[in-house]
């Protein structure tokens, strides 16, 4: 077992309870439909950082809601809408599509036609691929990236990859089949793995399994002068499981997701947070990352949000008076 007293705290692991009840805070002030300024700190409302639950973020909240929940629950169908969605990651190319061919179905889908509308909409000088992470090629055929990716999503399909994933015992099993496919590096396959885990194809627990990012990494190494040799997952596991006791003892009321604790996803994705944060709290302990790149904006009123079901939230969600309308 690992001895997690031999960890070495720096300033920043205070930071990281800090950030994440404030970052909540902001959250809650904008569902309750409170007028700005959200927050007093000034990194806070300047700068823009993911929500501390990964699930209430603005794509993965129209992930849920438009595309895994729409259209037949096939697994095919649901894996195929999901990764078609991820690949670009970006809400306006999958309206794009949905607004071509209706709602993108497997059992309609033709690489060649899919493929055109994309290369219309680059050669518009419109962007198709989201900036939150850059994806790689899927393959060295010297053609436009976005084909590769359609062709790797055909050949996971074609391999009948949904059933075997739902055949996984493990969430660690279900990583595994993503990871053996080209352009899957470690960090992509498991943000796709949570992304398929909302759908009704896959039912792990989020606190199964994680694999720390490149950013989660950085902020582990700010908030720890000494790992005594524990691996970064060791860490946010034992982050996650201690998270009451931490916001307790600097006497922090953090207001979690409708009564669900924080989960390995969101303290991973906390420790990536707050190692943007820290560039600007505290320059002088440093990443090899100096400043944040993107400015707060915000996009309107926050709707009512809408989980997996088989989280049971949805119910809570109606009964909590946010301040926004029930419809959903």
């Amino acid at each position: 077992m690992p001895n997690f007293s031999d960890l070495k705290p720096s300033p920043i692991w205070d930071e990281y309870w800090r950030f994440a009840a404030a970052r909540q805070d902001i959250y809650w002030h904008r569902l309750k439909g409170l007028p700005a300024p959200w927050t007093d700190d000034p990194i806070l409302a300047k700068h823009k950082f993911t929500n501390v639950y990964r699930a209430t973020d603005r794509v993965s909240q129209y992930l849920i809601r438009e595309v895994i929940y729409r259209g037949q629950q096939s697994p095919a169908e649901i894996f195929f809408r999901t990764v078609l969605f991820k690949l670009f990651n970006r809400i306006e190319t999958w309206e794009l599509l949905v607004k071509t061919f209706n709602l993108p179905t497997w059992a309609e889908f033709n690489l060649d036609r899919y493929a055109a509308i994309l290369e219309t909409a680059l050669n518009s000088g419109e962007r198709i691929y989201s900036a939150a992470y850059i994806m790689p090629p899927a393959d060295h055929k010297n053609d436009r990236k976005h084909n590769g990716h359609l062709r790797l999503l055909e050949r996971m399909i074609k391999d009948d990859l949904p059933g075997r994933l739902q055949s996984a015992e493990t969430m660690e099993q279900a990583y595994q089949l993503l990871r053996s496919y080209p352009m899957m590096g470690a960090f992509l396959a498991y943000q796709w793995l949570i992304d398929l885990n909302y759908s009704p194809l896959l039912n792990f627990s989020e606190m199964d399994f994680v694999v720390p990012g490149p950013g989660a990494k950085r902020g582990i190494n700010k908030c720890f002068n000494q790992h005594a040799g524990i691996s970064e997952a060791e860490i946010i596991r034992w982050v996650a499981e201690r998270q009451d006791d931490e916001f307790r003892a600097r006497g922090l009321k953090f207001r979690n997701l409708f009564g669900r604790p924080l989960q390995l996803i969101d303290c991973q994705g906390l420790f990536c947070e707050v190692d943007k944060y820290s560039r600007v709290s505290n320059p002088e302990i440093t990443s090899g990352r100096q400043r944040i790149k993107q400015n707060f904006r915000t996009h309107g009123v926050l709707p009512k949000p809408w989980f997996p079901p088989k989280w049971c939230l949805n119910e809570r969600v109606v009964l909590t008076d946010v301040g926004v309308p029930d419809k959903v």
